[in-house]
């Protein structure tokens, strides 16, 4: 069992996961001085980590090649986890060997989230968590592929599928993305409990305005150059969706065809990719102060549109990060301390993250196994950590 990093009040804490477990970082609000434990979830592919600052708890989307889909969640930062697995379909109190992988810490009296409609879909994967507001002790959303939200009312003890958005009049249409049907962009308007958008690759953003009851694609003005209809209602491959707290009703997303955003809570987009040496990309960071200030790093820099979203590496094979603080009017290389020769990196979806420290902090985890980290706004960059396995994603907590 890997060890647990002790943490003041005020400290930083970066999760982040890979194809091979959870790693669990922090330091002081100087950020020079890190701790390291890990491997957490040990052989597990960790999509996502959240803290919820509610409890003081880090969440884990794990998924294993034998447990399947479940949620972990730790109190202690990493010295004990609680898990919701299930027993598979093939286990056997009367096989002895089948048995000892049974480990008698496992909770079965938690859930992990599953469609319970007969003849439904099985789970394939739990993709983001998202903990519920401030104000909603206990809440708890989930991201699942095939896409699918689930929500708990009681820290994960439960689950129940937001039907209304798997049986949207759409859902017939949905398509995959390359790396599934997933719901992976769960966004809940900070002052509005009524009002939520989340983001299904490859079916778009979807907003509901009365808390889930109906749900409403919000793609207008978003192109699906893959498509017979470059601006269909529906069907657009976004990759990350945010929203700076500060701006409820501003959203920014990173998308397959560029970068936008909305002034409108999603109902029109701004097309702000123009200054960007390529419009594809996975990430998307948001600082934590300034709603206008927002970071990307673009990929897949091709001659024309032959590559057609295969090469998925830093765009020429520098490794930038791309800075607006308007918005997305213009945009800036950060380059100091980053790689900018023969940098062939590609970056996950959940692979940025920043923190609410002032100046931010941002946080870029590769799938070469490096975190990079900035800061001071993303002025300059330090490699924080290497030689881990291949990075799912980087997120941020800070200690109370």
């Amino acid at each position: 069992m890997a060890d647990a990093i002790s943490v003041h009040p005020g400290d930083v804490l970066v999760m982040v996961g890979t194809r091979k477990g959870s790693f669990l970082l922090s330091s002081g609000p100087d950020r020079q001085h890190w701790q390291l434990s890990g491997p957490h979830n040990p052989g597990s592919d960790v999509f996502h980590l959240a803290w919820d600052s509610r409890a003081g708890r880090v969440l884990a989307a794990v998924n294993h090649a034998i447990w399947g889909p479940h949620i972990e969640h730790s109190n202690d930062l990493g010295a004990t986890w609680a898990s919701a697995k299930q027993k598979p379909n093939f286990f056997s109190e009367d096989d002895p060997a089948l048995s000892r992988l049974w480990h008698p810490t496992w909770d079965t009296s938690r859930q992990s989230p599953r469609f319970a409609a007969e003849g439904a879909e099985t789970l394939k994967r739990v993709w983001h968590l998202e903990p519920g507001r401030a104000d909603e002790p206990g809440t708890i959303y989930a991201g699942v592929e095939p896409a699918a939200l689930f929500k708990s009312t009681d820290d994960g003890q439960t689950w129940q599928e937001v039907s209304s958005l798997s049986q949207h009049p759409t859902r017939s249409k949905w398509n995959p993305g390359a790396g599934g049907l997933c719901l992976h962009s769960i966004v809940l308007d900070p002052a509005d409990h009524q009002r939520m958008w989340v983001g299904i690759s490859a079916a778009g953003v979807f907003a509901t305005t009365d808390g889930g009851v109906t749900w409403s694609p919000a793609n207008q003005g978003v192109r699906a150059d893959f498509q017979p209809d470059r601006f269909p209602e529906f069907g657009q491959c976004v990759h990350k969706v945010l929203a700076p707290s500060a701006r409820p009703g501003t959203l920014y997303q990173q998308n397959h065809c560029g970068v936008y955003r909305s002034d409108s809570a999603g109902r029109q987009w701004q097309d702000i990719s123009e200054g960007l040496p390529s419009r594809f990309g996975f990430v998307l960071g948001l600082h934590s102060q300034d709603p206008d200030t927002l970071y990307v790093v673009p990929e897949d820099q091709a001659v024309g549109d032959e590559a057609g979203g295969m090469l998925r590496y830093a765009a020429e094979a520098k490794f930038r990060v791309f800075r607006s603080r308007n918005g997305g009017r213009d945009w800036e290389p950060l380059t100091r301390g980053l790689p900018q020769r023969h940098a062939y990196l590609h970056v996950m979806r959940e692979g940025m993250a920043t923190d609410s420290l002032d100046p931010c902090g941002i946080y870029v985890g590769t799938a070469n196994g490096q975190v990079f980290y900035s800061r001071d706004d993303g002025d300059q960059w330090e490699l924080l950590v290497e030689y881990l396995p291949a990075i799912n994603s980087v997120s941020c907590g800070l200690v109370g």
